[in-house]
């Protein structure tokens, strides 16, 4: 059974920082290149950053230079560092498996960037 739990979102002003964690299931993680999507209101779910296997990364463009993405393989979880935020920035932030995502999708974490 796929145990995605996201956490670390909040409200934050433009400029600011955030630091989100995702931790799956052990054997999901294992498994399964990760990745952070997004969501934003009226708008499809996006690819923000992801490992593509072999320690490569990939980031939108929208946010390259500005979030990273690593992990813990010891706790299965990954994370995402989001600097320099923009209120473009506002969305769900859900994680999930890359490059093919489950069809199970967390609640996600809240993040608005606002002043």
């Amino acid at each position: 059974q796929v145990q995605l739990v996201e956490s670390g979102g909040g409200l934050v002003q433009p400029g600011g920082s955030l630091r989100l964690s995702c931790t799956a299931s052990r054997e999901f993680f294992s498994l399964n290149g990760m990745g952070w999507y997004r969501q934003a209101p009226g708008k499809q779910r996006e690819l923000v950053a992801a490992f593509t296997g072999r320690g490569s990364t990939y980031y939108a463009d929208s946010v390259t230079g500005r979030f990273a993405i690593s992990r813990d393989n010891a706790k299965n979880t990954v994370y995402l560092q989001m600097n320099s935020l923009e209120p473009e920035d506002t969305a769900v932030y859900y994680c999930n498996s890359f490059p093919r995502p489950a069809d199970y999708w967390a609640q996600g974490t809240q993040v608005t960037v606002s002043s």
